[in-house]
């Protein structure tokens, strides 16, 4: 793997409105459009924090922490939508990215505990116990407690997987808790090639 071409997706930006967050930007992913040839392997990480402080909300526009989930946090996720113009994934049976991959940091994870690793921010490592996810991490352990919806128990940064492409096709996606319908949104469009002739 190592002559191949690796791409890495990441996010950017901070919590608060548009204009809180200036100069930064509000959540996204980078980059937000990519084209890749199946040959080509991606990475898709990102980092957050449980610190983020842009003071309480002055009436002024400008300071405050407008953002979904526990105030101070950043937390990202990565799920697939069926079009970029709709506001929510799809159900991960009608999904066809995680069926395009296989992770390369972790061979024995199937695509459905890749998915769960990319949809909890890494809070269950995936389905069940794998090489790369030990007992306690995983959705099928009963003894741990049930991820929150807009992701607050989650981690705030996730290595993720790096991943190779088993055939060619077209993602559209989406973080869950940075994108409350309104101009806030955190979405992207991966397009995969065939393998180069």
């Amino acid at each position: 793997f190592c002559s191949k071409q690796w791409y890495q997706r990441r996010v950017r930006g901070k919590r608060g409105n548009i204009v809180q967050t200036f100069p930064a930007v509000e959540y996204d992913f980078v980059p937000n459009k990519l084209t890749i040839s199946q040959d080509e392997l991606l990475h898709i990480q990102w980092t957050g924090s449980n610190t983020h402080n842009n003071g309480n909300n002055g009436g002024d526009g400008q300071t405050g922490d407008a953002g979904d989930g526990t105030g101070g946090t950043d937390r990202h996720n990565f799920l697939q939508m069926v079009r970029s113009d709709l506001n929510y994934p799809c159900p991960y049976e009608n999904t066809t990215f995680w069926d395009m991959v296989e992770s390369v940091s972790y061979p024995q994870a199937t695509s459905l505990d890749i998915a769960v690793g990319y949809a909890t921010s890494g809070y269950y490592c995936g389905y069940s116990n794998y090489g790369g996810c030990p007992a306690g991490n995983h959705v099928t352990d009963s003894n741990k407690e049930a991820l929150n919806q807009q992701l607050n128990n989650a981690p705030a940064s996730y290595f993720g997987h790096v991943l190779k492409f088993k055939k060619a096709g077209t993602c559209v996606y989406m973080a869950s808790r940075n994108n409350n319908f309104t101009n806030r949104s955190q979405k992207g469009v991966l397009w995969v090639k065939p393998k180069s002739e």
